[in-house]
Formats: structure tokens, sequence, C-alpha cells
């Protein structure tokens, strides 16, 4: 379930099971996986040391979760228009860096900043 199912340069540089979403159908493809397992999008700036602090507490604690959530990463300074439809999409205000968690195809939680964490993902699964 962890392996990416996209296969593109950024996803090679992204840990290993996540999955980069670059197009509106990338993110269609998250949310419909949601109906199989949670999906956790990550928002990320690339120019945030917040953002990059947050991605380091996923990366670190991916083990924690064990397969049991499927990553998906938006890198929101390139992919902007699709950051703006998740949040207009599941009506949550964007923020930088954000996760939203994804069930059956609705946002069911989300958090930013320092509170992007493996601990709050597995407090929701």
């Amino acid at each position: 379930m962890w392996n990416s199912i996209h296969s593109n340069s950024i996803s090679s540089e992204l840990p290993e099971g996540w999955n980069s979403i670059q197009s509106m159908d990338e993110l269609r493809q998250a949310i419909d996986r949601s109906n199989d397992l949670p999906v956790v999008l990550f928002k990320h700036s690339t120019r945030c040391g917040i953002s990059s602090s947050a991605k380091r507490r996923l990366i670190m604690g991916k083990d924690q979760l064990g397969g049991r959530i499927e990553i998906f990463y938006l890198d929101l300074i390139t992919y902007r228009d699709i950051s703006n439809h998740i949040a207009s999409h599941f009506g949550i205000v964007h923020q930088s860096p954000q996760i939203i968690v994804i069930q059956n195809g609705k946002a069911v939680q989300s958090a930013s900043h320092e509170s992007v964490s493996t601990d709050f993902i597995e407090s929701i699964i």
C-alpha cells in the first residue's frame, strides 16, 4: 500500500511510500484511495522552515503508522491551484504546512504548523 502510484522526478525526492500530487487527476486518485484506507494530504511549502520541520516529523514517524495510511505530498508553491482547490473542496482554510486526513472521500480532520505530526495522525486513525 505504501508503494507510489506515480513515477516522476519529484516522487524520487520523496520518502519511500509517499505519493506526489501534481495534477487534479492525481488529487482525485488520492481522494478515491481514501475509500480503502485513510489518506493524509501533506501540503508543504518548500520556502518555509516550519514546513520543512513538519516534513521531517512526518518522515521520522512514518514507521509508527505501520502502513495504515497513505501519504500524498503537495508542493503548494508549485501547485497552488491544486492547494486552493483542496481548501475549497473540503471547506478547510488553507494553511502551510498542513495535513488533511481524508476517509471515505471526506476530510475528517486537519492540522497545521507545529501540530503536523504522526502522533496527530495516530490519534485520528
